[in-house]
């Protein structure tokens, strides 16, 4: 099977570094940083990083790692409390750690896009991690500008009133699978059919910025779904889809933002397990994310993602 021992590698990395988010979440009372960009970063997105890249490393040295956080900002004096908290987390999962090793795995998180790499979320949706609300770590490779594999831990995400923490695997060809984070059997997942429920559900971002929510909502219904929005946070909007609890995620610009171009460690996992499910991933003229060239879509505009059935309808109605 293609790629089996990196599928092996993401899904444990992700499963320890989901262990690590949780026990930070419930044992602490999660602060965050602001960075430059005045988006939040907590130590749980540090040990998350440090343990993903750690084993990135040890089993695919020639890989780069393309990830959301910088150690720059950690290494200063005022943050040793902070890096100190880092440490021991990770230490938890990889006993004996000390600052500087830590410190070296999170930078491994900064390389560039090449013909293989991974990117990486550590904890996508941040705010939500911090309210107690949805988050993921997001993992996946691209080779030659293709997904190849892709693993989304959602440790506070259930369907149908099974127990939280999920993860949803995807290998190019192969499907996806859902699994739980504490382990068990994978099940296959499929999008919803057009015919189903499910297709009068769609889901988009909890942050108003993250989108334009008049707009989103105005093509939602031109493409038959008129019930309210979903909001989640995190690429947890890509598990719902995938696994057929709903038919569209609309992620358009924004109009506060018009210029902002996303970040591909925020959409390739997702959209590797929506493609595997049976549904379909564009920007909002219909052209594919583009994962070759740098860290941000800086050809694409918006993110489209659908059961299949109604991207169609979909674009159609946002031209």
């Amino acid at each position: 099977m293609a790629y089996e021992k990196e599928k092996q590698v993401a899904i444990e990395a992700v499963r320890q570094a989901a262990k690590l988010c949780e026990a930070v979440r419930l044992e602490m009372v999660p602060e965050a940083i602001e960075k430059q960009d005045k988006s939040p970063v907590t130590v749980a997105d540090y040990g998350s990083q440090a343990i993903i890249c750690r084993a990135l490393a040890a089993a695919f040295p020639q890989d780069a790692v393309v990830g959301e956080e910088d150690a720059a900002t950690l290494s200063e004096p005022a943050l040793a409390p902070v890096l100190a908290s880092v440490t021991a987390q990770v230490n938890r999962v990889i006993a004996g750690a000390t600052d500087n090793e830590v410190l070296s795995w999170i930078n491994h998180g900064n390389g560039e896009v090449t013909s293989r790499y991974w990117t990486l979320d550590p904890i996508d949706g941040t705010k939500g991690f911090l309210r107690g609300d949805q988050y993921a770590i997001a993992l996946a490779l691209v080779v030659d500008g293709d997904l190849k594999v892709g693993v989304l831990g959602c440790p506070f995400l259930s369907f149908d009133g099974e127990e939280p923490g999920l993860m949803f695997v995807a290998v190019r060809g192969e499907g996806t699978v859902v699994v739980p984070l504490a382990g068990g059997t994978p099940k296959p997942i499929h999008v919803a059919n057009a015919t189903d429920a499910e297709r009068l559900r769609f889901v988009e971002s909890v942050e108003s910025g993250h989108g334009d929510q008049a707009q989103q909502k105005a093509v939602a219904a031109a493409a038959g779904i008129i019930a309210p929005s979903i909001r989640m946070d995190s690429q947890a909007k890509y598990a719902a889809v995938a696994a057929g609890q709903a038919a569209l995620y609309l992620r358009l610009p924004s109009p506060k933002t018009p210029d902002y171009r996303e970040k591909i460690w925020d959409h390739a996992a997702g959209t590797l397990v929506v493609q595997e499910a049976g549904g379909k991933v564009t920007d909002m003229h219909g052209n594919p994310l583009d994962f070759a060239k740098s860290a941000r879509l800086e050809h694409n505009r918006g993110v489209v993602v659908s059961n299949g059935a109604i991207h169609d309808e979909v674009l159609k109605a946002l031209q």
